[in-house]
């Protein structure tokens, strides 16, 4: 089995370490870690180090030892982020978690015109909260040492300006009638950024599929089949992970 990953403010240099605190009691509690299993430690920004349970003192407290000298995972090339729009509920909890163990690098919440969900206040700072303690949860179990970063909620305005900057970006659209090629069949680059704009339940509105357009997006669609919000970002993701290679 592969070594559970616990985030550390700063990877050790070695050659022990004391891991306590909140990831101590969940490799201790919840994890049963014993001595001579191997753990990971990162910073969840691409640095980390390896080494084995050298003693567990207590509930909440291990000691790390035999750490070997600290790595740094390489900027994922392309780049790939995923606008979200906001959906119901906790699925975007759920999109947040599944693409980041997809693979994805980036997540931008996205306040699209049709969105029920509205993030406003201490609400919208709480839900912000959520959806990047997901990333981080996600980004442990799938045994990522880099993080997908969460942004701040974006505007329609705010999407269009990151898209115009992207090597790539497209819009997912799931109107057959609405001139759209499929994501499958377009070129895409091998280095540089792709941005991928996912809309809400209800759809892209015409105002903001004209916006991200004038921006240089493309219009894409998946399949024959209409994904939910929550899932439709994932599903893209893979596709692209495995199109530019970096699922190779």
């Amino acid at each position: 089995m592969t070594a559970p990953v616990f985030v550390v403010e700063q990877v050790p240099e070695g050659p022990e370490f004391v891991l306590e605190g909140p990831e101590g009691r969940h490799a201790v509690s919840v994890k049963r870690l014993r001595a001579g299993e191997a753990v990971v430690l990162t910073d969840g920004r691409g640095r980390w180090t390896e080494g084995v349970v050298g003693a567990v003192e207590g509930k909440d407290r291990l000691v790390v030892a035999g750490l070997v000298a600290v790595q740094e995972e390489a900027r994922p090339a392309p780049r790939i982020t995923v606008v979200q729009a906001l959906p119901k509920g906790d699925r975007g909890e759920v999109a947040v978690e599944t693409m980041t163990e997809t693979g994805v690098d980036a997540i931008v919440p996205w306040q699209a015109s049709r969105c029920i969900t509205q993030w406003k206040g201490d609400r919208g700072l709480k839900s912000l909260a959520k959806w990047r303690n997901s990333a981080r949860e996600a980004g442990k179990q799938s045994r990522r040492t880099r993080f997908p970063e969460v942004a701040d909620t974006l505007t329609t305005t705010q999407v269009a300006a990151l898209l115009a900057t992207a090597d790539f970006a497209a819009v997912l659209h799931e109107d057959r009638d609405h001139d759209s090629e499929p994501l499958a069949a377009v070129q895409l680059p091998t280095q540089g950024e792709i941005v991928l704009v996912v809309g809400p339940e209800g759809g892209v509105s015409p105002d903001e599929l004209a916006v991200f357009t004038a921006a240089g997006a493309r219009v894409c669609r998946l399949g024959a089949s209409v994904l939910r919000t929550s899932t439709a970002g994932t599903a893209a993701a893979a596709l692209l992970l495995g199109r530019t290679g970096r699922w190779a």
